[in-house]
């Protein structure tokens, strides 16, 4: 038991890098907390922390140890947690990190849905472009368009997108129609990256196109604006541009080819998560599934 509580004063302490911030969150003075780690790192026999006048860093060492033990200490938490909820309604703050067009195109529609019928959970949602450190930042979960890099990382795949190629009639005019995907090299692209298109034959031969073209962006959403305003040829989701092809602002391009779905995933840094997360996601998987069905999108 001393060993699992030293590890999570130590988890604490380097969250928060001080030892006073740490002693506050676990109601314990700053010389206990300086005390109790000096005797962790006897124990292990390395320096964890780098302490200055103004901050505490980790080592090499100490950032190895936090990897292993802040997941050990959150699964610890949220295993007390579920048994002292098993009995309760579902109720508690859910923070979530997700993608601005995904929000508004598939998540408010669920997350209205979900709180009719659980009004004792509440959301706390980050919508800002830049991707929440897991670790660092307080959210329970994040919803990322492709697999995370970081392989410490849980993802879960929760959706699969079909995507279009499209542009405005405005552009097509000006420019003419893309008849082969290696047409596309003359062309306007409006990218999310700078990076490779690639599409399918019917046949199943990859054809991997290196696009160019005046905006990159991060946001769909943007590059949709620039699309309708003639500017340009845009690989997006169906389902964010369905409005737009039925009034005609907006044309299928290249229909004997397809793109490759967009993947989704919901990323946490736990598989043990609290029944709160877990009963959201569940539900959000399971509404996307029914979305995908009516609009051609596959699950995995």
């Amino acid at each position: 038991m001393d060993v699992f509580k030293n590890m999570q004063l130590f988890v604490a302490v380097a969250k928060s890098k001080s030892f006073r911030r740490a002693g506050e969150e676990l109601d314990l003075p700053s010389s206990t907390v300086s005390r109790r780690i000096a005797e962790l790192e006897r124990e292990v026999g390395l320096r964890l922390l780098n302490r200055t006048t103004r901050r505490v860093e980790l080592t090499d060492s100490g950032l190895q140890y936090f990897e292993n033990c802040q997941r050990i200490v959150a699964e610890a938490e949220l295993a007390y947690r579920a048994l002292t909820q098993l009995h309760d309604e579902p109720r508690g703050l859910i923070r979530a990190s997700v993608p601005v067009d995904f929000s508004l195109t598939y998540l408010s529609p669920i997350l209205a849905e979900f709180s009719r019928l659980y009004p004792a959970i509440e959301f706390n949602l980050d919508l800002t472009p830049t991707q929440a450190d897991l670790v660092g930042d307080p959210v329970d979960f994040a919803i990322r368009i492709g697999a995370p890099k970081d392989q410490t990382l849980i993802a879960r795949p929760i959706a699969k997108i079909d995507t279009l190629l499209l542009a405005s009639p405005a552009y097509l005019h000006e420019r003419g129609h893309p008849r082969h995907p290696q047409d596309l090299v003359k062309h306007s692209c409006l990218r999310t990256k700078d990076a490779p298109w690639q599409l399918m034959d019917r046949q199943g031969n990859s054809h991997v196109i290196e696009v160019s073209g005046t905006f990159v962006a991060n946001n769909p959403g943007l590059l949709l604006q620039l699309a309708l305003a003639g500017r340009g040829i845009i690989r997006t989701a169906r389902t964010l541009v369905q409005p737009d092809l039925d009034a005609g602002r907006l044309v299928h391009l290249l229909a004997r080819w397809s793109s490759p779905p967009v993947e989704v995933y919901a990323i946490t840094t736990t598989r043990l998560l609290p029944a709160k997360v877990r009963l959201f996601l569940e539900f959000l998987v399971a509404r996307l599934a029914q979305g995908a069905e009516a609009t051609g999108a596959t699950r995995q």
